[in-house]
């Protein structure tokens, strides 16, 4: 059992380890496992395996002093691993540090290397809505879009609806996708039912990439930042032709909205929805992100987590990514 980032120098070669610190040797196994079933160790035993005091996986007995009792593996577990994911934790605000300070040369950059139109800033609100506008009124074959969320406003779907209405009378093609957390917000079931008699195309994922929108297969919007207050406009042919490509791996993948999700058995209590939370956890992605992949808010993301964390009886947020790799969860999926 090697314990990584814990201590990595070399033992002393006096003490006859010559492991790396941050492992136990096999006669610590032994003696660890010994002390589990016991409740305690004689302490002159565990001379022989100097790693288990340096890890602290055996403290002194209070009440007499040539005994030691052993700390829970759960316990020692959380508490090596806490300063490792304090470190990772650091790493990650100061990554988004550097973006941010980063994020304005990036958009100059883009506008001074870009050729022509092919990629446009697009900033605010009103610059994107009027925007899309006016490229979508002039779609005359195929509107394609990605929507994830769990649904949107009802001010937003009626602007949708204002924007498609024209496209309709002209029998132009549109597929969307959404994802399944779609299916029971209330005013996107509403607008479906004004919109499915014209042709519209549904399909549901449980998992899609963020908001896509491709006009006539010669035009992409993109958003470029999380609060979706700038977006891209993409006219490059190779850029666009690849978007179409994944929207189709998408598509392909999708349920019909007409028909029921595809049921995904439980195993051993742990649904789908909660196999899919768990490989995001194991991928480290945050409750906000993995929400957000998910289509759901974060208290719902969070009592999904609660409720994996139970089924597999972890005590820690540490200890849950461990426990979900030694569950098999992830492995009954693939």
């Amino acid at each position: 059992m090697t314990l990584r980032g814990v201590q990595m120098g070399r033992e002393s070669s006096e003490s006859g380890h010559n492991h790396s610190r941050g492992e136990l040797c096999d006669v610590a196994k032994e003696l660890y496992a010994r002390a589990l079933r016991t409740g305690r160790l004689a302490r002159a035993e565990a001379d022989a395996a100097p790693c288990l005091t340096e890890l602290v996986l055996l403290r002194p007995d209070p009440d007499d002093a040539e005994w030691l009792y052993p700390v829970p593996p759960s316990v020692a577990l959380n508490r090596l691993i806490h300063p490792i994911e304090q470190e990772i934790q650091t790493g990650r605000h100061q990554a988004i540090a550097l973006a941010d300070a980063f994020e304005p040369f990036l958009a100059m950059s883009t506008r001074e290397s870009s050729t022509g139109s092919a990629i446009t800033v697009l900033e605010g609100l009103g610059a994107i809505n009027a925007t899309l506008d006016r490229v979508i009124s002039e779609c005359t074959e195929e509107l394609l879009t990605i929507q994830p969320g769990s649904g949107r406003r009802p001010e937003t779907l009626e602007k949708a609806l204002r924007r498609m209405e024209p496209l309709f009378d002209r029998g132009v093609r549109m597929r969307t996708l959404y994802q399944h957390t779609a299916r029971h917000h209330p005013a996107t079931l509403a607008y479906v039912e004004r919109v499915a008699p014209y042709g519209l195309e549904l399909r549901t994922l449980e998992e899609i990439i963020d908001r896509l929108i491709i006009v006539d297969r010669k035009v992409a919007f993109v958003p470029a930042r999380s609060d979706r207050q700038v977006a891209l406009e993409l006219r490059h042919e190779g850029l666009v032709q690849y978007l179409v490509g994944v929207f189709d791996q998408f598509w392909l993948h999708g349920a019909p909205w007409e028909e029921e999700v595809p049921y995904t058995p439980s195993v051993d209590g742990i649904g789908g929805v909660q196999r899919s939370i768990a490989k995001l956890l194991v991928e480290g992605h945050v409750d906000e992100a993995i929400a957000r992949r998910l289509g759901m808010n974060v208290r719902t993301c969070r009592a999904h987590i609660a409720k994996l964390a139970a089924a597999l009886g972890s005590g820690s947020r540490a200890q849950l990514g461990y426990l979900i790799a030694r569950s098999g969860i992830l492995d009954a999926d693939s």
